[in-house]
């Protein structure tokens, strides 16, 4: 929508990360913790997580403040003046014990804990996840509920399908930015979590056909106006590995031909690569950002406990990208630090590796630096 009436010259800054999982462990250590409760096949007391987080990197003091998993974070988003925060928020708000049938992994954090989303001052939580529903449509209403006392706008789940496909509008100096969310099945989500006309749930993707991104594209454009910034926020696909399926790409493309700035892609509990389509930025995954994963062993090639929180420029007028930089975080002790300069150069490579036309470089202050290959 951007390049139709905007401010040209004038830049705006987006704040995008991956997975934000304020459940289960770290709920046990804010000063409201849950029911810790679990029915998992190998954990049944979410305090489990804080104590192998301990035995990683060294006791945490709970009860801790409300600030404290975000650490270094709350400092690079303040010096970078961000204008748009936005984030996947994967745990429901909510005191419901009725867990949903057939998963896995449940997420919920007590409502008495959201000032630990609020310390990040979040402009849109995205909930279009598989994590939304762990405590069925009650366990949703309650989230919706208490994310709105909170003044927290949402994007990808409703009330009703119209209330789960409306885009979170978020005004800016001369415009807005309109976040639209969506969770693909691919990503874990059940079917039947789909909100319907009269039913509750999720803005929900049953495949990434022509047909859907058609449906998604003329959604964008009913609700778009000139001046507007479009980001479509995607959960879709595996957990780990670098490759992006074919019908991703397709997907991605569909989206920015039907006018959006960018696409933000997460569900991957590690960054995956960059494309530059367009002129216009997406992020196929951007790796987890906050969670209680410290000490579970597997998958260490992948550094899961590295996180990065991109700083998005887009031109105002054009909504083309203006600027890409992404600041390297580490989780220990269930809070966000800076990342080492090992880790930081780590991250570099991989990504510079693994980009879609994308090189990366690491700045002099440490900031990794996203540039479309000539």
């Amino acid at each position: 929508m951007g390049g139709s009436g905007g401010d040209p010259g004038r830049a705006v800054t987006l704040f995008l990360c991956g997975d934000v999982m304020l459940g289960r462990g770290i709920d046990q250590i804010l000063p409201h913790p849950g029911d810790p409760a679990l029915r998992e096949a190998y954990v049944s007391d979410a305090r489990v997580y804080v104590r192998l987080a301990e035995s990683a990197h060294g006791p945490v003091p709970a009860p801790v403040s409300p600030a404290w998993p975000w650490g270094g974070a709350l400092r690079v988003l303040d010096e970078a003046a961000v204008d748009v925060r936005i984030v996947n928020l994967e745990t429901s708000v909510t005191r419901c014990g009725a867990f949903a049938p057939g998963k896995d992994i449940h997420y919920r954090m007590h409502p008495g804990n959201l000032p630990a989303l609020t310390a990040l001052r979040p402009d849109v939580c995205v909930l279009a996840n598989n994590h939304v529903l762990d405590f069925g449509r009650p366990g949703l209403l309650e989230t919706l509920d208490a994310l709105a006392a909170a003044g927290l706008r949402t994007a990808g789940a409703g009330r009703d399908a119209a209330g789960a496909h409306a885009p979170a509008a978020v005004p800016v100096p001369g415009g807005r930015v309109l976040v639209f969310a969506l969770g693909a099945r691919s990503s874990g989500i059940p079917p039947d979590w789909a909100a319907t006309a009269d039913r509750p749930g999720v803005a929900y993707l049953a495949d990434l056909s022509p047909g859907t991104a058609a449906a998604v594209a003329e959604r964008v454009r009913r609700a778009g106006r000139a001046g507007d910034l479009v980001v479509v926020s995607v959960h879709w696909g595996s957990n780990w590995g670098y490759s992006v399926p074919r019908d991703q790409v397709r997907f991605a493309h569909a989206l920015v031909d039907a006018g959006a700035d960018v696409v933000h892609g997460h569900s991957s509990h590690h960054p995956r690569p960059l494309e530059v389509y367009r002129d216009r930025l997406i992020l196929y995954g951007c790796g987890d950002f906050v969670d209680d994963y410290e000490g579970i062993s597997g998958y260490e090639r992948y550094r899961d406990d590295l996180r990065l929180a991109y700083l998005v420029r887009l031109d105002a007028g054009t909504g083309r990208l203006a600027g890409l930089r992404m600041v390297p975080l580490r989780a220990r002790r269930m809070r966000l630090e800076p990342a080492p300069g090992a880790d930081r150069a780590w991250l570099r490579a991989t990504l510079d590796r693994i980009g879609r036309g994308v090189r990366v470089a690491l700045g002099p202050d440490g900031v990794l630096v996203g540039t479309r290959e000539a």
